[in-house]
């Protein structure tokens, strides 16, 4: 008897339907941390690696994804127009082997490094809910490192700065660095709102020799911006509209 194995491959035509998030994050890697004896909180060539694995995903992986935003370990990256017909588990396979593989090139290490991905189903609306909700979990792990260094070079472990910071208000860790002569809001703006790598269209004149007539061409270039906006914000609010089509 004949057994045809994708008989077997239970989740293979589990199917998507755009616009989707898909979230892919770091596994294990304080390690790496560790490893690369990256500077605490945040260290600019690990954020560097990442601007530059979301570089690949948007520009250069043949994905597709219209952007990329990061911070710390965490990619979201958002389709409207879905690869592999829309088969989750090749999506979520693709996008975090790409991640890992790229992300060890961009660091220049001989050992593995692995992403998880996810799924998320959006609409261009909820898309603005989510890429607000990500960008205050940016400035919740903002406020948490500094935090949690604060406290280890003051003599605790990481394990217990970790447990005294569990649970409290943004604005009580605020205040633990203000107490302490730093003002987490003058940190870079990468670490408290993230990073977002884009296409934008540009219109670029030209001269098309046949006609012999002065042409204005549209061209589409990958644009990684630093400088975010808050997304609560109505000048925030405005930029994801922009950005999602909505």
């Amino acid at each position: 008897m004949v057994v045809y194995m994708e008989n077997r491959e239970i989740f293979s035509t589990i199917t998507a339907i755009p616009p989707v998030f898909v979230r892919l994050d770091g596994r294990a890697f304080h390690g790496l941390a560790e490893k690369l004896s990256l500077k605490k909180p945040f260290d600019e060539r690990f954020k560097d690696a990442m601007v530059q694995v979301c570089t690949a995903l948007v520009a250069e992986s043949g994905l597709n994804p219209e952007f990329a935003f990061t911070f710390s370990d965490e990619i979201s990256l958002y389709f409207v127009k879905l690869p592999f017909n829309g088969r989750v588990e090749k999506i979520d396979s693709v996008t975090a082997s790409f991640a890992s593989s790229t992300l060890t090139c961009a660091l220049g290490i001989s050992y593995p490094l692995s992403f998880d991905a996810r799924v998320i189903p959006s609409t261009p609306e909820f898309a603005l809910e989510y890429l607000a909700s990500r960008q205050n979990e940016a400035w919740r792990n903002h406020l948490n490192g500094y935090c949690q260094q604060a406290l280890i070079e003051e003599g605790m472990s990481a394990k217990k700065a970790a447990e005294q910071l569990k649970g409290l208000p943004a604005k009580d860790l605020h205040e633990m660095m203000h107490v302490r002569g730093f003002n987490l809001a003058t940190t870079p703006s990468w670490q408290r709102r993230g990073v977002l790598v884009y296409k934008k269209i540009t219109q670029k004149e030209g001269f098309n020799p046949i006609t012999r007539e002065h042409v204005v061409a549209e061209r589409s270039a990958v644009t990684v911006d630093q400088d975010l906006p808050l997304f609560t914000t109505p000048e925030g609010q405005a930029f994801l509209r922009s950005l999602v089509g909505v």
